[in-house]
């Protein structure tokens, strides 16, 4: 979801990948396994096709084909790529049936972590110094958030129960000229196609090394006007939790280039 550093390393062979995590406190290998195993079933060729795993290793290893393709990140993200990672998106989205949706855990991230994440973090937030941009997008978001209930949002209509990485980083699909396939499932688990398109369209990876047509992306999903309406409060929040995110990378080195909050500021102020 948030910026962080490489929870695993990766070992390239002629037809084979293995991940090793260097972080699986919070069962990273195990829904990295499970996500693999779940599309091998039930959508085969959307991802890599799992090999072997080594769980209770430490640290723990993954094996899995390897797939071809370019990341998204980085490019002008051309419309027929968005309209092949529509397709992808959707029929992930459409593959795994309720049964086997409903036996796996929420992904690591979910609207009501987003929510409870960004209200703690604006209610115990630094003073600054910020720029002014930022100053004037935190008082605003602040504001706005005070009367957002994410409950108004999430009723039955709005909720579409799927498999997702949960996890927005256009880094995670590659692209060969014909269709966009899907890495790294660390987070994955039971989503909501509303919180997967939010997340997706809301993550720093569309924008700061990327160019990513966001309006013409959600515009070919056939999505219900509840749905819409969970996307754009999803959204809003989810630019608060990048802009918190961004405003803490105090690192050495920076993740992101500088610049990079206030630009989310904007961002922040004309999604609000």
């Amino acid at each position: 979801m948030t910026a962080r550093r490489s929870t695993h390393h990766v070992h390239l062979a002629d037809s084979a990948v293995t991940k090793r995590f260097t972080s699986w406190g919070h069962g990273e290998a195990l829904r990295e396994w499970r996500g693999l195993t779940l599309l091998h079933r039930f959508a085969p060729g959307i991802a890599p096709a799992p090999l072997t795993a080594a769980l209770d290793a430490e640290p723990p290893e993954v094996t899995m084909s390897r797939i071809g393709g370019t990341p998204l990140r980085g490019t002008v993200v051309s419309r027929p790529a968005l309209r092949a990672f529509a397709r992808t998106l959707s029929a992930v989205h459409r593959a795994v049936p309720g049964q086997a949706l409903a036996a796996i855990p929420t992904g690591a991230w979910h609207a009501r972590r987003v929510d409870t994440h960004v209200r703690n973090w604006l209610a115990d937030r630094p003073d600054g110094p910020w720029e002014p941009v930022v100053g004037e997008a935190l008082a605003v978001g602040e504001r706005w958030l005070a009367g957002a209930r994410l409950e108004t949002v999430s009723g039955a209509d709005a909720v579409r129960p799927v498999f997702g990485l949960t996890d927005g980083n256009i880094a995670n699909y590659l692209y060969d000229g014909d269709r966009v396939r899907l890495l790294d499932f660390e987070d994955s688990g039971r989503s909501d196609r509303a919180f997967e398109l939010a997340e997706i369209s809301s993550h720093v990876s569309t924008w700061v090394d990327s160019t990513f047509d966001v309006g013409f992306f959600l515009g070919l999903f056939p999505l219900t006007e509840a749905e819409s309406t969970r996307i754009e409060h999803l959204r809003r929040l989810n630019a608060l939790l990048w802009l918190g995110g961004l405003l803490s990378d105090t690192g050495t080195p920076r993740r992101n280039p500088p610049g990079t909050a206030e630009r989310q500021a904007e961002r922040l102020l004309a999604l609000l």
